[in-house]
């Protein structure tokens, strides 16, 4: 038997997200072929984000104060057959405007005297988004097949891929989020004339009401027996239909000090190009009127900043603490990084981009 708690706090700073996060995880093991495990998670998110509009014009730049729970719960049951290990997992979160239901079966195969395994397996996704536009809630789902291989290469080393597929479909807009639009307004100058007046409107953005994506990830990691320390290297690739292409390398360097004390400096960059309907705004684009309640055909559009082509990187430190055979304590911090990559229309104003403080607090037991 196992149990988590743990406590993350998100802080993009003055007037930006800030994020509270409490969970509870738990895995009992039944008997030696079948075990159970829950997530229970509770978040509460505050501050404000950018809407989309441009900076340094009457249209807000970013959003009023938000508020907002969410609280999710998910529990998985395994059992083992033969060579094969099947789990059912079934989830649920809900906040103000979002509803999510998940369920997801995967089965593992270990073979070659257990030096390989094979997993594969599905997932779905019902959700239902709140639009705060007249209309009633908007549906999205979401299909992942996912398959992947692990190998025993020595004692000291393991390598893995692993390919997921997924597709969406539905309402995949962000509700939050608008885009700018000048109009050239006139009045009469009371001469005899007119005065035109450059006004910025704002509307809701369009994207498109399906994606389907690509995922393609390489893992290895390796003991170092003679700094007693192993090393894990995660390198990600993916591409979707949205035209985004996307590359993640990851490095974890999980150094013991003792017999109690477990340090782990990380390192993570990501980088991702924009996405083919970002746009700063809609000037110049060939749409007469945008619709009011868009439903993702015609014309896509988005200024949403996370749709742009950036670069991220995330440094941080992971202490563990083993106090006896049952309990065990946690800390890590880490600084989040966000800047745009490139530039002309395929970045949004810099000041879109955040960077972030997470500090994470955590206590296990293991009975």
């Amino acid at each position: 038997m196992r149990w988590d708690a743990s406590y993350q706090f998100y802080d993009e700073g003055t007037d930006r997200i800030r994020v509270e996060s409490y969970y509870l995880r738990g895995e009992i093991e039944f008997d030696d072929e079948t075990s159970f495990r829950f997530q229970y998670l509770n978040d509460a998110i505050s501050g404000a984000s950018p809407t989309g509009a441009l900076p340094g014009g009457l249209q807000p730049f970013l959003s009023a104060e938000i508020y907002d729970v969410r609280n999710g719960l998910l529990g998985a049951i395994s059992r083992q057959f033969g060579d094969h290990r099947v789990e059912l997992e079934i989830s649920r979160s809900k906040e103000n405007d979002y509803i999510s239901n998940g369920v997801a079966l995967s089965d593992m195969i270990e073979f070659n005297q257990k030096n390989t395994e094979l997993t594969f397996g599905l997932n779905y996704l019902d959700d239902d988004v709140a639009v705060f536009d007249g209309r009633e809630d908007q549906r999205k789902e979401t299909y992942d097949l996912f398959a992947g291989i692990s190998q025993i290469i020595d004692k000291n080393t393991v390598v893995s891929c692993n390919l997921t597929l997924g597709y969406s479909d539905g309402y995949l807009s962000d509700p939050y989020k608008v885009i700018q639009r000048t109009e050239i307004v006139g009045f009469p100058d009371g001469l005899g004339g007119t005065i035109f007046i450059p006004v910025d409107n704002i509307c809701p953005e369009n994207r498109p009401d399906s994606r389907f994506r690509q995922v393609l990830q390489f893992e290895g990691r390796h003991y170092v027996e003679a700094a007693d320390a192993s090393v894990d290297v995660v390198l990600r690739f993916s591409n979707d239909d949205f035209g985004i292409l996307s590359q993640t390398l990851q490095i974890e360097w999980r150094q013991q000090v003792g017999e109690k004390l477990q340090l782990v400096p990380f390192f993570r960059y990501y980088h991702q190009s924009a996405a083919d309907f970002f746009v700063r705004s809609l000037d110049g684009l060939p749409i007469e009127t945008p619709p009011a309640n868009p439903d993702g055909s015609g014309l896509n559009y988005s200024a949403d900043y996370r749709l742009s082509s950036f670069d991220a990187v995330s440094v941080g430190l992971r202490a563990r603490f083993r106090f006896n055979e049952v309990f065990s304590a946690n800390a890590t911090y880490e600084r989040y990084m966000m800047n745009a990559s490139g530039g002309g229309g395929d970045v949004a104003p810099g000041a879109a981009y955040p960077s972030a403080d997470i500090w994470t607090f955590g206590l296990s037991a293991e009975f």
